[in-house]
């Protein structure tokens, strides 16, 4: 063996600095992205924000205010493939732009946001560290809660519906209609979520957010339901009728009313300065009058910046120190790069959203029950984007329809197989079923396991006995034989 030169020729992804923003910058919220940007305005005098353009008040689409998209034809308009994956990016940039990317150190990103992926969202004790607001804190323990997407997109509804002070200021039978789901799947959500923290939180009145707390610290019976049952009577101060209605004496009445006394009217105070905040949607869902579906950003969240060319030129000239023409390269470089980079994630966003309307427009006409099967591998291929790229693009994104604001992730369901060979079925859709038969059995008649495989083969849904046990547990439901017990005892 003796030491000897070699030249081998190969190919490598240099991941420069202006290709980690533009990658990072895909993935943060719209309240990141916005911190961020103002923080670039602050740092580089080339930066300005524009303002009053015309093209500010546009989304980033081909056609002008929105996307189009006809689902008889199944045709959308034609656009190039914008993707920023590690993977595909890289061959997009001339060869200034690399050498200028050498040259150009970028913000430090670990002092950014993380843009929460799917497996790394904060867990409740690190959101309690933090100034949340409500709604974020409820957020935050509905992700944990163990529900199915459906059960959460029905939640994200709830949360929208709660005050500054804890409460669900809605109707429960208007939010099942908006959602196009039975009053039992909203109450049933909302009983799970009447569990969080803080206790009461949750509550739909006064005396349900006291009996959310009694029943928390073991003092609520039979006595103190009647009491809550007519808080009134207590207002007015009508001790001897209390005393009657709860069956008690005077003391027992008096200590009840102290217990009363020491809990929390306003259990959500606090949060935040108490404000509750609705998430910001990054896109908007419409329907045209002939049926197609429109799909638009929303401007607002999407700040547009520009480089001021003249004043880099002016500046250019009279810049003598070699510091200060670097300086000068280096802000230009970053300026370009970040514009370009809004851009193309305005347009990604815009694309990915497009076609999750296109999969799942079922769920826009008709509702939860029409959730279809679909996972990121099958956007990426419509779209010809990476699957890490769909993957950052439905991270705390959010579209805005007539059911509400969802977070573009609960879009993304397993499959079941259809028992005709026809298309397949969504999970979800499936609990759906699951949880809408059992809602609907007679008391003579309680469905087993089995007995409800056979009836979603009847559908055409060709499930395992396993599978809708799973399904059920997932639901919080109980076995048939339990069903029965409860019913035999009048529970």
């Amino acid at each position: 063996m003796t030491p000897r030169l070699e030249m081998r020729q190969g190919q490598a992804l240099v991941m420069t600095p202006q290709l980690q923003q533009a990658i990072k910058l895909l993935q943060l919220s719209n309240v990141e992205l916005q911190e961020f940007v103002e923080g670039e305005l602050e740092r580089n005098p080339l930066l300005e924000r524009e303002e009053g353009s015309a093209e500010a008040q546009k989304p980033a689409s081909d056609s002008g205010d929105a996307q189009q998209l006809d689902f008889d034809t199944g045709v959308a308009p034609a656009e190039a493939a914008l993707d920023v994956s590690v993977a595909d990016m890289a061959p997009d940039l001339s060869a200034n732009e690399l050498s200028e990317a050498g040259a150009a150190p970028m913000t430090d990103w670990s002092k950014a946001g993380s843009g929460k992926g799917f497996d790394d969202l904060p867990g409740i004790e690190e959101t309690l560290a933090n100034d949340l607001t409500l709604a974020e804190h409820l957020d935050a323990q509905l992700t944990q809660a163990g529900l199915s997407p459906v059960e959460r997109l029905i939640g994200g509804v709830l949360i929208d519906a709660v005050d500054d002070w804890g409460y669900v200021r809605a109707d429960m039978r208007e939010l099942a209609r908006q959602m196009a789901c039975g009053e039992a799947d909203v109450l049933r959500v909302l009983g799970v979520m009447q569990g969080f923290e803080p206790v009461g939180v949750m509550a739909r009145d006064i005396a349900e957010c006291l009996t959310l707390q009694l029943k928390d610290r073991g003092r609520f019976d039979p006595a103190m339901e009647k009491l809550l049952g007519n808080l009134e009577l207590l207002g007015k101060g009508h001790f001897e009728r209390l005393q009657h209605i709860c069956e008690v004496d005077r003391d027992d009445l008096m200590e009840m009313v102290a217990e009363i006394r020491a809990l929390t009217p306003k259990p959500g105070a606090g949060f935040g300065g108490g404000a509750v905040q609705s998430v910001a949607p990054d896109v908007y869902i419409k329907q045209a009058p002939d049926g197609t579906w429109l799909v638009e950003l929303n401007t607002d969240t999407m700040p547009r910046v520009l480089m001021n060319q003249r004043y880099y030129a002016t500046v250019s000239k009279t810049a003598k120190r070699e510091e200060d023409k670097q300086f000068l390269t280096e802000c230009a470089a970053n300026a370009s790069w970040l514009v370009k980079s809004l851009d193309q994630r305005a347009r990604t966003i815009l694309k990915v959203a497009r076609e999750i309307v296109r999969q799942q427009d079922g769920f826009f006409d008709k509702g939860v029950a029409h959730l279809r099967p679909l996972n990121l591998k099958t956007v990426a291929a419509a779209i010809e984007m990476h699957e890490s790229t769909v993957s950052r693009v439905t991270s705390n994104k959010y579209l805005s329809c007539a059911r509400g604001v969802f977070e573009l992730k609960y879009f993304f369901t397993a499959s079941i197989n259809s028992s005709d060979g026809g298309e397949s079925h969504s999970a979800e859709a499936v609990r759906f079923e699951i949880k809408g038969l059992i809602d609907r059995e007679a008391e003579s008649e309680i469905l087993s396991d089995d007995r409800i495989v056979e009836i979603l083969r009847e559908k055409g849904i060709d499930i395992a006995r396993r599978t809708v046990a799973k399904y059920r547990e997932s639901l919080r439901i109980p076995s048939s034989v339990e069903r029965k017990r409860k019913l035999a005892h009048g529970l």
